[in-house]
């Protein structure tokens, strides 16, 4: 069984993940590509960050079978500095070939760092879900929060080098600090029979989820990874002030799943669903059109708070639906949709060569669609089973 000191310690590790899914999306004007209207090497950024992750889960598994949950923590963290370091070297107008393969390496940072965090977090999360999902979705939101800040206050202060420097002590840090833990005791989680674990997950609800996980994740990062740049060719702003309006973005996001958390047993589920899903299109709409900070600002409010509601409704139902639900095991399940999720900003990249900057906001809306849908078909196919 992992230890509980290891347990402790992974909130720092979900504040790491945070930083490191985010990232990008905040550094883009520091590399100039608010200047330019060439948006596919910012897709191939996103790309090069996905298969790294992807890359992550089958070695995650392996690592996991054979080292300490502490080595994986302090392997990943190490990489992610790495990462940093490396990027922080190799910014324009180096060759963009030495990015994509330091976006690779901190996409491979950010699976295993996850895959070790989701391992370490089962003892807590057997015994109150709630609290660990709330705290874990806190530290990763404030590590969100933190990194376009951070970016933000420094835009005019600091060289973008020297700005991923700074990102890169933290993981540097952390990275120190795991292998320091003590390895006593550690082990793989097991949480239920192996034939149990896969006959639950070839259920259509199952595969539901993992799509409902797919569009929403691809909504919220879709918005994150180019929302910069949107803004600052629409509106006409600064970089530093459009990346404010990211840190809002993930304040408003951060928040929002709190609220939602605290009033879920008191609300109707499926008029939460509907209010979430028409505030975020509304949100998307408004920042299509709008020429003004006051309305991007009460846009991305919007936006925020519509896609807050969703992940908490979607861990209650996986709970309700699977009691082997457990974040260790089925880690692989959570990756593939995180990874998915960022093929959207990605496809943006594509589509916004062809089609221009104003098509950012269209997926966003689409894929808010696509979640209400799944969603309903999630509840019927919930009801049917119950019936039959």
């Amino acid at each position: 069984m992992v230890q509980a000191s290891i347990a402790r310690n992974t909130l720092a590790g979900f504040y790491l993940s945070g930083l490191l899914m985010s990232f990008l999306g905040a550094i883009l004007p520091a590399w100039g590509y608010h200047l330019q209207s060439d948006y596919l090497p910012v897709g191939h950024y996103f790309l090069s960050l996905n298969a790294g992750m992807l890359i992550s889960v089958p070695l995650a598994k392996t690592l996991l079978e054979r080292r300490s949950v502490r080595f994986l923590l302090a392997l990943a963290s190490g990489l992610a500095a790495g990462a940093f370091f490396f990027l922080a070297a190799v910014g324009p107008p180096a060759d963009i070939w030495w990015r994509f393969a330091g976006l690779a390496v901190s996409g491979l940072g950010a699976g295993l760092l996850n895959a070790a965090l989701f391992t370490a977090i089962s003892p807590v999360y057997r015994r109150d879900p709630a609290a660990a999902v709330n705290l874990s979705g806190l530290m990763f939101g404030l590590g969100s929060l933190a990194t376009a800040l951070l970016v933000a206050g420094t835009f005019y202060i600091y060289t973008t080098g020297a700005i991923l420097f700074f990102l890169g002590v933290i993981p540097a840090f952390l990275a120190a600090h795991y292998a320091r833990l003590s390895a006593g005791g550690e082990g793989m989680v097991e949480t239920v029979p192996l034939r149990q674990a896969v006959y639950d997950f070839q259920s259509p609800a199952a595969v539901l989820f993992a799509l409902l996980l797919f569009f929403q994740f691809g909504n919220e990062w879709a918005i994150a990874g180019w929302l910069p740049l949107f803004l600052v060719q629409r509106l006409g702003i600064s970089p530093a002030t459009s990346l404010f309006l990211l840190a809002f973005y993930w304040l408003a996001l951060l928040l929002g799943r709190f609220v939602v958390q605290a009033v879920l047993e008191r609300v109707s589920h499926g008029k939460l669903l509907m209010g979430s899903v028409v505030s975020a299109m509304f949100g998307c709409l408004i920042l299509s059109f709008t020429n003004n900070l006051f309305g991007a600002a009460t846009a991305l409010l919007m936006v925020g708070g519509g896609f807050a509601s969703i992940y908490p409704l979607v861990v209650e139902k996986i709970g309700n639906r699977f009691p082997y639900y457990h974040p260790g095991v089925f880690n692989g399940l959570f990756s593939i949709a995180v990874t998915g999720g960022l093929l959207a900003p990605a496809s943006l990249g594509y589509f916004a060569k062809w089609m221009g900057i104003g098509v950012i906001m269209g997926l966003p809306m689409i894929g808010s669609i696509a979640v209400l849908v799944l969603l309903v078909v999630i509840w019927i196919e919930a009801r049917l089973t119950q019936t039959g």
